[in-house]
Formats: C-alpha cells, structure tokens, sequence
C-alpha cells in the first residue's frame, strides 16, 4: 500500500496598482479566468516574473491589462491570505497570496481592454459605481487605503 501524496503548497507574489484619475474615480479590470473569480473586477496587476522586481511588475501588467503606462508614488500596502485546499486551475494543494500595492500615477498611454489574458476589460469607476459591481476582496483593501488619512 503506497503513501499518501504530501500536500503541496505554493506561493504566489503579485504586484498591483492602485491607480485614481483627477475625478477621484479607481481604475479596475475583470477577471476572465474561472478559477480566479472570473467576472469579478479587481486592481490592474498580476504575478512577479522571475527576475522582475514587484516595482518593475506592477508597471508592467498596468499597461498589458489597460494599455496605460504609469509612474510609482508610494508602496501602500502588503496584503496576504491563504487558502487550504485546492483552487481548481492552480497548481498545488494550499494556497498562499502575497499582494503589494502600489499607489501609481497614470502617465500616459490610451484605456483599452486586455485581449487573450487574465483580464477582459479596464475602466475607471466613481465610489458608487464600485459599491454595485462584483469585487474581490483586493479592491476593498484599496479603498480603505484611498479613504484612509
């Protein structure tokens, strides 16, 4: 009789921007995949390559999700959350997130949809506008943040 299979535990490190424009209003993007929440709308970014650092990442995945080119203000935050158990898509068995957010100036660059990606669509939402729309639980952290003195 064989042994069990150990559980298997992966980390991923993503970077993501926390963008608002001279409206007040934050810039999203939904997600396409369903393993991910897919439709639900989040903050532009995604995971570091190797050899990229998070600074270097963030600006990176801000233009491929919404086609804007950025420069960083500030680190604004680090978030974590695990999950036990599998994520259907996801390799291994446990499931940790490590989420740096970045306060990010929009500086040039024209608004448009990722095709082929993680993500579907970019636009920029008024508060109110957000409080009406599926969100994870990413963008609520980035809004304390903007709220935040």
């Amino acid at each position: 009789m064989s042994e069990p299979e150990p559980w298997s535990q992966v980390t991923r490190v993503a970077a993501y921007a926390l963008c608002q424009d001279e409206n007040d209003r934050i810039l999203l993007t939904r997600l396409t995949y369903p393993e991910i929440k897919a439709g639900h709308w989040t903050l532009p970014g995604g995971g570091i390559d190797f050899g990229e650092s998070p600074a270097e990442a963030v600006l990176r995945e801000l233009t491929e999700e919404t086609g804007l080119t950025g420069s960083i203000t500030s680190l604004a935050a680090v978030e974590s959350w695990i999950r036990r158990g599998p994520i259907t898509g996801a390799s291994g068995d446990d499931f940790q997130a490590i989420q740096i957010l970045y306060r990010v100036l929009v500086t040039g660059g024209t608004l448009r949809d990722e095709l082929d990606g993680s993500t579907d669509a970019a636009a920029w939402f008024t508060r109110d506008e957000v409080a009406g729309l599926p969100i994870v639980e990413l963008v609520e952290a980035g809004l304390r943040l903007v709220d935040a003195p």
